[in-house]
């Protein structure tokens, strides 16, 4: 393979077709840039940079790898803040599409941005979630592979769910590359190129006064102390929506200052 072909296979495996069905990103749709920036920064020890898609956008690092992004987007688009999961599409209309025929809502999109097209959807039990159409993040396999950040679906009932994303994303086709969808102990785990990166849930209520029992993608970042992230989020203006301890370490759902929750989960240590 010449100098050419490899530069055109690499850039080729940084595309959303390349990996469709899996989760490539996911993002905090906030209201304040600066706040959130400071909130993220003091509790999971964020630095930050500019995104590709302009001023409103900036891009988390842990040790000066990608983990999230953070955009200014929720008063804009008139959404709740919240972090959201977005799955790498070959076409979003088509995959919008899917979705409206399915029972799911696409609330936003699809739109064309910088490096690609991108929409904001609803499953058919509400909980959101993105499609991406184009260019990648540029050590997305990286990011896939140390797993800075990781997916669970609470839901009403997984196997239902797992029927809906897996008609709307092409989990377990015949399509060489698809994701892989296995059955463990209640749950079901979808898996990408053996990388497991994401698990489905049963168990939530769509009508739940509380936002955290209801449908909803939980987005999980492990950290190496637990408590001194709930300590941070206090002092930044969060609370703690729930808590449990273990042998691992243990694990808390948090919500920043604005309503978006996410879940803090104990780092296994190296070996």
């Amino acid at each position: 393979m010449d100098e050419e072909t490899t530069t055109a296979y690499v850039a080729q495996l940084r595309t959303s077709d390349a990996v469709f069905g899996a989760p490539c990103w996911i993002s905090l749709m906030a209201r304040d840039l600066k706040l959130a920036q400071e909130f993220y920064g003091m509790v999971l020890g964020w630095e930050f940079r500019s995104g590709r898609l302009g001023e409103g956008f900036s891009v988390a690092l842990a040790d000066g790898a990608p983990v999230a992004g953070i955009g200014a987007l929720a008063t804009a688009l008139q959404v709740a803040v919240a972090w959201t999961p977005y799955f790498a599409v070959g076409d979003a209309d088509e995959t919008a599409a899917r979705i409206s025929e399915r029972s799911g809502t696409v609330g936003v999109g699809p739109l064309t941005l910088a490096s690609g097209r991108g929409a904001l959807a609803a499953d058919r039990d509400g909980a959101v979630f993105g499609i991406w159409e184009g260019q990648l993040l540029t050590h997305w396999h990286t990011w896939r592979r140390d797993a800075p950040a990781w997916l669970r679906l609470r839901t009403r009932d997984a196997f239902d769910a797992a029927i809906f994303y897996g008609e709307v994303l092409d989990w377990a086709c015949e399509r060489p590359g698809c994701c892989e969808v296995e059955y463990e102990d209640q749950e079901v785990v979808l898996r990408s190129a053996g990388h497991v990166v994401a698990r489905l849930s049963s168990g939530a209520v769509e009508a739940a006064p509380d936002p955290a029992v209801r449908p909803r993608w939980q987005v999980h970042f492990p950290v190496a102390d637990v408590g001194a992230c709930i300590r941070a989020a206090h002092k930044m203006g969060g609370t703690t929506v729930g808590q449990s301890s273990g042998p691992d370490g243990g694990q808390a759902t948090l919500r920043d200052p604005d309503g978006g929750l996410f879940t803090v989960t104990a780092r296994p240590p190296r070996t």
